[in-house]
């Protein structure tokens, strides 16, 4: 049971991990809490859902075009509600992206209307026991995806020289662009960067579920900033790690206590952590050594 719940949990949380990631990249380069992001993630999963049904696509296909959809949506909202405003009122950008929430959620629902509705079965079920453990198909696709990408985001954080002038505009964008970083070009990477990894979470939630709505993305939005504020503000191993670790406490809420206090025994652990190391676990900031 412990080591079921465990696996399932750490599916669970993989992809909690790929919204979370979005959001610390986000804040770390901008030093920005997007609310938008939730309603990018809802929008990946109804690009894939277009994509499967409309023109028949298979995962692969769904899954890029979902990527790719999600990455112009990150685009555009950087440059028509991020750009334009005037970062030395604070508090401007931050209500900025609570628009584009509102009209991202309003724009859904006009399209694919407010009910929820089914995602295809994109992957054949196949059922493995592996001693006390259960896992099928599905779920090995999506921890393998989530894992994958994962491990490609923190390589490129870490190794290439994108990544590097990302980890400079976030330690300091004056001196970054004295340095010569193009700051503005790095600010649409990593906006595009961010929805991409929100949009394929987007998919494989709704493979995960079976359903997806308009209103997805409002709960994914408070799962992200829990998960930054657990693993620390900008801090992407800190990301990986908390989206998993929620998972894996939600997880084993429903499977020893019970469904209905799933997310406040999550929320709580959270707190809990934060009381006792109210940086997060991993420390604040894109540092990626």
């Amino acid at each position: 049971m412990f080591l079921q719940q465990l696996i399932n949990g750490i599916m669970l949380g993989s992809t909690y991990s790929l919204v979370a990631i979005g959001y610390t990249l986000i804040f770390g380069v901008l030093n920005l809490l997007h609310f938008a992001h939730g309603e990018v993630f809802m929008l990946g999963a109804f690009f894939a859902l277009q994509l499967s049904l409309g023109l028949k696509w298979g995962l692969a296909a769904s899954m890029l075009g979902a990527l790719i959809g999600t990455a112009l949506v990150g685009f555009l909202i950087e440059r028509v509600a991020i750009r334009p405003i005037k970062r030395e009122y604070f508090i401007a950008p931050l209500v900025a992206t609570i628009g584009v929430t509102i009209i991202l959620q309003e724009v859904a629902t006009k399209l694919f209307g407010s009910a929820p509705v089914g995602f295809p079965q994109t992957v054949g079920i196949e059922n493995f026991q592996l001693g006390p453990i259960g896992i099928n198909t599905l779920q090995i696709v999506i921890l393998s995806i989530s894992l994958t990408l994962m491990i490609l985001m923190h390589l490129f954080v870490s190794k290439t020289k994108m990544g590097r002038a990302m980890r400079a505009t976030a330690e300091n964008a004056t001196t970054a662009r004295l340095l010569g970083v193009k700051v503005n070009g790095i600010i649409i990477q990593t906006f595009m960067i961010a929805s991409a990894l929100a949009g394929v979470a987007g998919v494989l939630v709704g493979m995960a579920y079976n359903t997806i709505s308009p209103y997805m993305g409002a709960h994914m939005a408070g799962k992200g900033f829990a998960i930054m504020l657990l693993g620390g503000l900008g801090n992407i191993r800190g990301a990986m790690l908390g989206g998993i670790i929620l998972g894996v406490a939600e997880t084993f809420c429903v499977g020893y206590l019970a469904s209905s206090y799933r997310d406040a025994f999550a929320y709580g652990v959270m707190v809990l952590i934060l009381i006792l190391k109210p940086s997060g676990l991993f420390g604040s900031l894109i540092h990626e050594d």
